[in-house]
């Protein structure tokens, strides 16, 4: 990406896939790749860096839009401060009925832990969904569930409330990320302290 920069200001983002008119001079397309940066710096046109040093993961952080400027010759694009995303859910207020945009106390949006929570119940319902036949077998024709099934049943729904119950206790969003950050230990496995829905072999 480029842009084109005249009397110190940034006039036009071109994305360097055909030519351009400058003063009346046709410059072609050529000029992206085979010039130096010198020579389009030259004639007003920048290739634009990028600095993501304010962007956060977007799993847990709403990032600002890019902003672009021109100094000391290089024209970059930056971040604003993110924002960590709402743990909680959140409600209408009685300004937001006044605007017409919902009724006051219902919900308006869903929290990130709700979300995430939400997320661990698929999980677990998923697994459980690959033996859900033997309860209905035993249901049907009185025949005895292994015992290995329901020990792998249990461990399921167990470990889906810890995993909630370590969630919901996070203290902030920090908190929740290193919940979901893997590590490797020194026999080279890896594991976070989340920990995972256990599956069968």
């Amino acid at each position: 990406m480029f842009a084109l920069v005249e009397s110190g200001s940034i006039t036009k983002f071109l994305n360097g896939n055909k030519g351009i008119t400058l003063n009346d001079l046709q410059y072609p397309r050529a000029i992206y790749t085979l010039w130096t940066e010198a020579e389009r710096n030259a004639i007003g046109i920048y290739e634009v860096i990028f600095d993501d040093t304010n962007k956060k993961d977007d799993k847990w952080y709403i990032n600002t839009n890019q902003s672009y400027a021109f100094a000391n010759g290089k024209v970059t694009a930056t971040y604003g401060s993110a924002t960590a995303k709402a743990h909680a859910d959140a409600n209408y207020t009685a300004e937001d009925e006044e605007d017409g945009l919902g009724t006051e106390g219902e919900l308006k949006s869903r929290g990130l832990k709700y979300k995430l929570i939400q997320n661990v119940k698929l999980q677990a319902a998923n697994e459980l969904a690959k033996t859900d036949w033997y309860i209905t077998r035993k249901a049907e024709k009185s025949t005895a569930i292994p015992s290995a099934i329901t020990t792998h049943r249990n461990l399921v729904r167990s470990r889906q409330a810890a995993m909630e119950t370590s969630i919901t206790n996070a203290s902030d969003t920090p908190a929740l990320e290193t919940l979901y950050t893997y590590t490797t230990d020194s026999d080279g496995v890896q594991s976070r302290p989340l920990a995972l829905i256990p599956t069968l072999d």
